[in-house]
């Protein structure tokens, strides 16, 4: 079987569809093929929903736990992650349902197998079923995604060692897990299994946790983690990982020895692009998998763009959806979407952090003249009635021009507390301002009346 496309799109998560969609919305034909049976990629099957999911469920059980009226909830501790997530897989299986419409209504074509380029225009497609398929093109984009990073040196088919895709099937009880690697993945699944009684042991290989953020918004995790009962050690890195029946211990180069029921490994990603077959189309990848492109998400290879966690950085899947609508912008000489840069940082810890622009430390190393507005939410009637009263929104701004230079957030929903301030953040000349916070008004009670607390704040340091 042999069909011709206008584009192929390799990878049916965000960063496929977002292009997809794009481009058959431009009058391009285009098949989307994935290794999966169905659409939706590791965002949907084994990362961002079923993770959010059971950290919905966590953040449910503590939040409960609080409260004298339901603390039999806390009979639910320590179960094995597996019956936690049996929730998650309704909400999968409607994610899958929701965008395979999406595909449907849009006459893109689907194909289920892994591709492998056979030359510059053609694709071969093993199936599920075993069969093979062609595809010849005259452009692709690739959206293959990323998979957790497995050292050679770890038994990754060891029952008591996972990566944050296996971890979602721990089908036993455990009453101690290492963590290893404090990045977003390492620190969200550490709040989250404290959050089932879990003793945990996070081990960060760096000086201290997420350094890309704000200062004050990195130690307050540190802290709140603490409070919460995980055991943080910095500047750590393993030598070995031994594996018994009933436990493993973890020996780091600093001499200590660590002993666990299991250990999750978290320690980077690596882009799917190893059965792809891109020396058949002239492309290599990095290291880690990961394929070079330009501001266009063009690759060497001018016909071929690639997008989404597979090109790295940010490895958002909010960014990747937009990353494949601009790639397909400049597919089709529409020109209608920028680069994508000014990606708000969504990191779903319990509580959450989101950000959008610059930290204290960047505006201080570039001389910007800069003023600092804060709302501790302890002080918000909502926080105070909802009981999540730790966390705090934290504006910066120009003293002078009073423009909003960084939003920060820490606490509960701030991923989505962070999108008021973005949306005033990134409006032209004028209307970026601080003044905009002090003059609106806010629902009362609610938590976005904590960007007029924080403006208030800012312009009371003024003078």
């Amino acid at each position: 079987m042999q069909s011709h496309y206008d584009v192929v799109v390799i990878g049916a998560g965000p960063a496929g569809e977002g292009a997809a969609m794009k481009l058959t919305k431009e009058g391009r034909k285009v098949a989307v093929v994935d290794a999966r049976p169905e659409v939706g990629g590791n965002c949907t099957h084994v990362g961002t929903i079923p993770s959010k999911a059971l950290r919905q469920t966590v953040f449910n059980i503590m939040r409960y736990q609080r409260d004298p009226l339901f603390q039999r909830v806390g009979e639910l501790r320590n179960v094995p992650v597996s019956q936690v997530l049996a929730r998650a897989k309704n909400i999968i299986q409607e994610q899958v349902s929701v965008h395979t419409r999406f595909y449907d209504r849009n006459r893109v074509d689907l194909h289920h197998g892994q591709a492998t380029f056979m030359d510059a225009h053609t694709l071969r497609i093993k199936t599920l079923e075993g069969g093979k398929e062609t595809v010849t093109f005259e452009q692709a984009v690739i959206a293959t995604g990323s998979r957790p990073y497995q050292p050679e040196d770890i038994d990754f088919k060891h029952p008591r060692v996972f990566d944050s895709d296996k971890i979602l099937s721990l089908d036993y009880p455990v009453h101690k897990l290492i963590i290893y690697g404090a990045g977003v993945i390492g620190c969200e699944y550490a709040s989250i299994f404290v959050g089932l009684g879990y003793k945990v042991d996070l081990i960060n290989t760096q000086n201290q946790l997420l350094s890309y953020l704000d200062d004050e918004i990195a130690d307050a995790l540190s802290y709140y983690l603490r409070e919460l009962g995980v055991l943080i050690r910095h500047q750590e890195q393993y030598e070995k990982l031994e594996t018994f029946d009933d436990c493993v211990v973890m020996h780091l180069k600093s001499g200590k020895k660590i002993k666990a029921d299991a250990i999750l490994w978290c320690n980077g990603r690596t882009g799917n692009t190893d059965t792809l077959g891109l020396e058949n189309v002239g492309l290599t990848a990095n290291s880690r998998g990961q394929i070079a492109i330009d501001r266009q998400y063009r690759t060497s290879v001018p016909h071929i763009w690639a997008v989404g966690d597979v090109i790295g950085y940010p490895s958002l899947a909010s960014a990747a959806y937009d990353q494949g609508r601009c790639a397909a912008a400049h597919m089709t000489g529409t020109g209608d979407m920028e680069h994508v840069d000014d990606v708000p940082t969504g990191i779903y810890t319990i509580p959450e952090i989101s950000s959008i622009g610059k930290t204290e430390k960047q505006l201080t190393e570039e001389r910007v003249p800069y003023e600092v507005g804060q709302a501790f939410f302890r002080h918000l009637a909502r926080a105070q009635i909802t009981g999540e009263t730790v966390g705090m929104l934290k504006i910066l701004f120009n003293r002078d021009t009073l423009q909003i230079l960084g939003i920060h957030c820490f606490g509960n929903n701030a991923a989505e507390i962070v999108h008021i301030g973005q949306a005033i953040m990134l409006q032209k000349g004028d209307g970026n301002t601080l003044k905009y916070f002090v003059n609106t008004t806010f629902n009362y009670p609610t938590m976005a009346e904590a960007y007029r607390v924080a403006a208030l704040n800012g312009l009371n340091r003024l003078f």
